[in-house]
């Protein structure tokens, strides 16, 4: 076998390959060139899903001839002025993007620059090149790719439906949108106008988040949270979703390095890790989040398509998102997302259709218990820990101390208001001052016992109290094995136990902020925990797991009775306590409906 040099064109059609997958990598190069000549509208149409025909048309900088019959060329670019592969400052700099797109298919480019009188165009089919002609076109470019892969017919089998290739190619547009607040793009195909974004006037958070509304949703802007972050030259800006509004993929997290859009798994793991204390390991939150760092800190030549990113420091960007996003959780107190009202109000209405979003949201309210053992656990009535001492919620103007009668009307302005009831002995229903709160009594006081447990942790450990009589709980040899060599950490968390045979342990210390606790239950549940966790990790790595378990023995149950006094303190710890809104596997603690849209349901409005 001999070896040899391979011809230009197919040299130039492997390339493509790794350049242009599918039409939408062909629209994403295509936008990117676009933004990079200064655009400040872009207008894309496909046909076919963009198998027939894409169009991209800008109203950038232009082109002369000479520079038209050489971007075509491979490596041909005018990104680079100094040569230099570390401080890049576009989106685009390989050079690759229109050879790699030619040699696959019948692509034609029309441009005029700046200034100039006139314009000109150039064809190239499947590589060969032909020579610039006059054309009549408005200052800017406008790319024409017709039967895209018609010179590597193989790829063709591998695309989807056409339907599937515009959403792709959607999904690249608004990305690039998200980034370009200021940029104006549409997105049509043969029937309709698929995408329309209009440019977005006045200072950058504002602009940003008006895109991010037209691109992701109103419901997103209505409970989004700004996060802004500095850390030496690294700067994180943008907004993220309140957990109670999640989604069951990730696909709604959109992440950018220097303006580019990126799919990392740092940031995305920084995401997770971010939320980690606030939704079940299936849910996931929505986030826009920008970085900014010096070109010189991130490695974007990476791969062709630009989409994969390196870090030269990648804990400080880690550390960075996790610490941002986490303080803007913080800051939003009990918020929960407005979306919680809506879908109770949809699933309230006739002919509603599938009620609220969070039944998938993990496990049961009732943390890792079975149900029908949480049921049964509910027979306890013990004073309720933690309640006598809640710390008082800073009321609003006007608002009543917390030594004053809670049945008073002016309790109302409290932000989770004033008990009025409770139903099913599982659901307190409060008044405020211009409508109606339910707080799901477990989940809520699921959430209270666990950051008190988390701020016990960090400060001293958790207190432990000693059972009077120690409690035995037999176990397979493997499960207690594996809770006696944790048995060091649990401690600290103020669990103490000891083996008791080679199947049983004895539980002689129960943390004290869980008051009276079915010790037998707790302690299968933690070994079910141990046996997920897995030898790597150690229980303090992962102690929002455990730390749920605990708090969820701990918490009030639902069935269990509360008096006023009880409910009311129950709801000025909540209005105390971050995170509150969402219980520890990412549903809502408390739905606030209000007036107005009670009178709704019932034709007063």
């Amino acid at each position: 076998m001999t070896l040899r040099r391979l011809p230009e064109g197919l040299v130039n059609r492997i390339a493509a390959g790794e350049v242009v997958e599918r039409p939408a990598a062909a629209v994403k190069e295509l936008v990117e060139n676009a933004l990079d000549a200064g655009a400040r509208q872009v207008d894309v149409v496909l046909r076919d899903g963009g198998r027939a025909f894409i169009s991209v048309t800008d109203d950038g900088c232009g082109m002369t001839p000479e520079e038209l019959a050489l971007a075509v060329e491979r490596h041909a670019t005018s990104k680079l002025p100094d040569d230099d592969l570390v401080n890049i400052q576009t989106l685009g700099f390989r050079g690759e993007a229109l050879p790699s797109i030619a040699a696959v298919s019948r692509l034609t480019v029309a441009s005029r620059a700046a200034g100039a009188a006139e314009a000109w165009s150039l064809s190239v089919e499947a590589g060969r090149k032909g020579r610039p002609q006059p054309a009549a076109q408005p200052p800017g470019t406008r790319v024409e790719v017709r039967d895209l892969f018609f010179a590597t017919p193989a790829r063709l089998k591998f695309l989807k439906a056409a339907r599937t290739e515009l959403g792709h190619a959607q999904d690249a547009l608004r990305r690039l949108a998200m980034a370009h607040p200021e940029v104006g793009f549409t997105l049509a195909d043969e029937a309709r106008s698929v995408l329309r974004l209009a440019p977005c006037e006045g200072e950058l958070f504002e602009a940003r988040l008006a895109r991010l509304a037209a691109v992701m949703g109103r419901d997103f802007a209505q409970n989004a949270l700004a996060v802004e972050a500095l850390r030496d030259d690294l700067r994180l800006t943008g907004y993220i979703g309140l957990p109670t509004l999640n989604r069951g993929n990730a696909q709604q997290q959109y992440l950018f390095v220097n303006g580019r859009p990126v799919r990392d798994r740092l940031l995305q793991g920084a995401v997770r890790g971010a939320y980690q204390d606030f939704l079940a390991r299936d849910r996931h939150p929505l986030v826009a989040l920008f970085l900014e760092l010096p070109a010189e800190a991130v490695d974007v030549n990476v791969h062709p398509a630009k989409t994969e990113v390196r870090f030269r420091e990648p804990g400080l960007v880690r550390g960075l998102i996790v610490g941002a996003c986490r303080h803007a959780l913080a800051e939003a107190g009990h918020r929960a997302a407005t979306t919680v009202a809506g879908a109770a109000l949809g699933a309230l209405r006739p002919h509603a259709g599938p009620g609220l979003p969070y039944a998938q949201a993990g496990r049961h309210g009732g943390g890792t218990l079975p149900r029908g053992l949480a049921e049964a656990a509910a027979a306890y009535h013990a004073p309720l820990p933690g309640l006598a001492d809640a710390p008082a919620a800073r009321p609003a103007e006007g608002a009543p101390s917390a030594t004053e009668e809670p049945d008073s009307e002016t309790t109302e302005a409290y932000p989770l208001g004033a008990a009025r009831g409770q139903l099913h002995a599982t659901y307190i229903v409060a008044q405020t001052g211009d409508g109606i709160v339910i707080v799901d009594q477990h989940a809520a006081h699921e959430r209270l016992v666990y950051e008190r447990m988390k701020q016990q942790l960090g400060e001293r450990g958790v207190v432990a109290q000693l059972l009077l009589i120690p409690e035995v709980v037999e176990l397979d040899e493997g499960a207690a094995a594996r809770l006696t060599a944790r048995a060091g950490e649990l401690a600290e968390l103020g669990l103490g136990l000891e083996p008791f045979g080679p199947g049983a342990v004895v539980v002689r210390e129960v943390p004290a902020l869980l008051g009276e606790v079915d010790a037998q239950g707790l302690v299968r549940d933690l070994a079910d925990e141990l046996a997920e966790l897995g030898e790597a990790l150690t229980v303090k790595e992962r102690l929002e797991e455990v730390c749920g378990t605990l708090a969820c023995h701990g918490s009030v149950r639902a069935g269990r009775r509360l008096n006023a006094a009880e409910m009311n303190a129950l709801l000025r710890q909540m209005e105390a306590t971050p995170h509150s809104g969402q219980c520890n596997h990412g549903r809502p603690t408390y739905v606030e409906l209000k007036l107005a849209d009670i009178e709704k349901l019932f034709g007063r409005r």
